[in-house]
């Protein structure tokens, strides 16, 4: 115990240090609100540019039974493309015959439960952005924030899902990189898991998401709970040929044609993904009342 104590006493000191240094480190209100903006003008972005790839999509999704046993799996391979007028369509090349009665097929056409682009600049103004502080992982240094809906929407009026949960920002290029939450609202018999997804830069300036992964146990209003896994991996992404319109940062409402560029096998930039059995936790579409 005697030699217990300093080592206990100079962690306290570094923990005090690093919280001292992080606060220190904080940007200001209007440094914050131009982060938001930026991160937002560049989510609008990202997600007008990914009408012009194709990617492939490996999604599974298993029930969990007592002893970690799989009691039944959904698991559907596909490519994806998209047409000029923007309409995504999809080749399966892998699909046996699910056995989870709890996913439906209208659930799989939104495996992050909510658009992962959510935060674009356009519904920026629905959301409550809250600075939590700062991070490393692996080689980024980025901003934290938690993000609320200011106004949830009526399930009743609207099948609209809005996101709630944190986001990661890259500081040098004020572009998310990682985000962790679930799409609200819920109802009593459609629940959402908690998701985490991790993007890779594309081509050098795109970030898209290329991971995402659920462990959850959900609680129904009826007692009744789901044990839920879902892995989805998204590789491949190919530019083709179609053009997009992108609004540049520096040009509010100006669109400039994005040109077809030679794809990049492999991104160049990434925030490093769980190695063995990742814990955190993703969104795929409801998961209906058991």
């Amino acid at each position: 115990m005697k030699k217990l104590l300093p080592v206990l006493c100079a962690g306290l000191l570094l923990l005090s240090w690093n919280a001292l240094a992080s606060a220190q480190n904080k940007p200001s209100p209007e440094e914050i609100q131009r982060i938001i903006k930026t991160f937002t003008e560049r989510e609008t972005q990202f997600r007008q540019a990914l009408r012009a790839y194709g990617y492939k999509r490996d999604a599974k999704i298993q029930t969990i039974g007592f002893g970690s046993q799989v009691t039944g799996e959904y698991h559907r391979v596909s490519t994806f493309s998209f047409d000029d007028k923007g309409e995504k369509s999809e080749k399966i090349i892998f699909f046996p015959s699910p056995t989870v009665p709890e996913i439906q097929p209208e659930d799989i056409e939104d495996l992050s439960g909510v658009n992962p682009y959510a935060l674009e600049a356009g519904k920026a103004d629905r959301y409550n952005f809250t600075y939590v502080g700062q991070e490393r992982i692996d080689e980024l240094d980025l901003y934290v924030f938690d993000v609320s809906p200011k106004v949830i929407p009526d399930p009743k009026k609207s099948k609209e899902r809005l996101f709630s949960g944190r986001v990661w920002v890259d500081m040098v290029e004020l572009q998310i990189v990682k985000s962790k939450g679930k799409g609200v609202p819920e109802t009593k018999i459609n629940k959402f898991p908690t998701v985490e997804t991790y993007r890779e830069q594309i081509d050098g300036k795109y970030w898209f998401p290329t991971y995402l992964y659920a462990n959850e146990q959900i609680l129904f209003d009826n007692g009744n709970t789901l044990h839920l896994k879902m892995l989805v991996t998204i590789t491949d992404y190919k530019r083709f040929g179609s053009r997009v319109k992108i609004i540049e940062e520096d040009e509010p409402g100006v669109g400039a044609e994005d040109k077809p560029e030679p794809a990049t096998e492999k991104p160049v930039t990434q925030v490093a993904k769980p190695t063995a059995t990742p814990t955190p936790k993703a969104t795929p579409g409801a998961v209906k009342k058991p």
